[in-house]
């Protein structure tokens, strides 16, 4: 598979390479990233050839926001696609709070803001930290328990910034596919970030919301295709899915899928990027990288060979869904 497809986003004129890079782990998920490492690790994707970058004011409060923007402020504005997200805004605090899955980060609290001024106070604040003049697709993050402020007046809000040209695309990036199913049929959203949830181990979002997406032309980013990380781990105790420690019966599926990736000698992680980029609906898959040897070898799975037979056995062995494409 060709890492650096170019896929256009819904109807707009955005295009995207079918891989792309994600920042929640240059804001320091789990583990911390120095700046010089950060700013290289996106460098050293746009050099591979990689086009879209995704971040989020949450990712290490801020952090990766700055990272990413100062690695693409090197680069002609034109020659990528940058996505970041609204609905939460940072507040200054006077140490360091709690930061859940986060290390090392400043001292500023995220709070849920879907209104109208937090979605413009969320981008402004967004750009200043990232030190560019625009962000091209604007998600609304995790409006899990904010729907009908997310539909109601988050997004008409994005919609006028989409109309005066001010932002290219809208979407709505969440960890489950339920809401966003709701959100494909309550509004005109260009895209959509899935994370999670159309992977070698999780295959919720293949029945209803990527065949819905697919017929009103939304285009999914799948964000986390190696599940948090258990996908590119050696799958011992304390593997992550999801955030948390895997449980047994996820770790017993994934080495099963383990074991028929070396049965034909694919690498679990090439699987993991390129099982995704088959759907139809899917414009780009967005692996996190802390790296730049992470990057490159994010690029090599990519376009890592692949023969059809190895799918048909994750199929025989009911570890391929049912109605699933196969890849080439």
């Amino acid at each position: 598979m060709n890492p650096l497809e170019m896929r256009q986003v819904g109807t707009t004129d955005v295009r995207v390479t079918a891989l792309g890079l994600g920042g929640a782990a240059l804001g320091g998920l789990f583990t911390d990233v120095a700046e010089t490492t950060a700013v290289e690790t996106v460098t050293m994707g746009a050099e591979l050839g990689v086009k879209y970058f995704d971040t989020a004011p949450l990712y290490g409060h801020g952090k990766s926001e700055r990272f990413v923007g100062k690695a693409l402020g090197a680069l002609p504005r034109d020659s990528f696609v940058l996505s970041s997200k609204v609905g939460r805004v940072l507040n200054p605090l006077e140490s360091p709070g709690d930061t859940g899955i986060y290390v090392g980060v400043p001292p500023f609290e995220a709070v849920f803001d879907f209104s109208r001024d937090g979605i413009l106070r969320s981008i402004d604040d967004s750009l200043e930290r990232l030190g560019l003049d625009r962000i091209d697709i604007a998600f609304i993050h995790d409006p899990d328990d904010h729907h009908d402020q997310a539909i109601g007046e988050a997004f008409p809000t994005l919609a006028a910034l989409r109309s005066q040209g001010v932002i290219r695309a809208v979407g709505a990036g969440m960890n489950q596919w339920q809401s966003l199913a709701r959100f494909a049929r309550e509004g005109e959203f260009d895209c959509f970030l899935l994370a999670g949830r159309y992977t070698l181990l999780d295959h919720s979002g293949l029945d209803e919301l990527l065949p819905l997406c697919e017929e009103r032309r939304i285009s999914i980013m799948l964000g986390g295709p190696y599940n948090s990380g258990i996908l590119a781990s050696d799958l011992s105790s304390g593997s992550k899915y999801f955030y948390q420690d895997a449980p047994d019966e996820v770790l017993e599926q994934a080495r099963r899928i383990k074991t028929v990736c070396d049965r034909h000698d694919v690498p679990m992680k090439a699987a993991a990027l390129q099982f995704g980029l088959a759907y139809p609906a899917v414009a780009s898959t967005i692996p996190g990288a802390r790296s730049p040897e992470e990057a490159t070898e994010n690029f090599e799975m990519t376009g890592h060979p692949i023969a059809p037979s190895f799918w048909a056995e994750l199929r025989f062995e009911g570890l391929f869904p049912d109605g699933a494409p196969i890849p080439v």
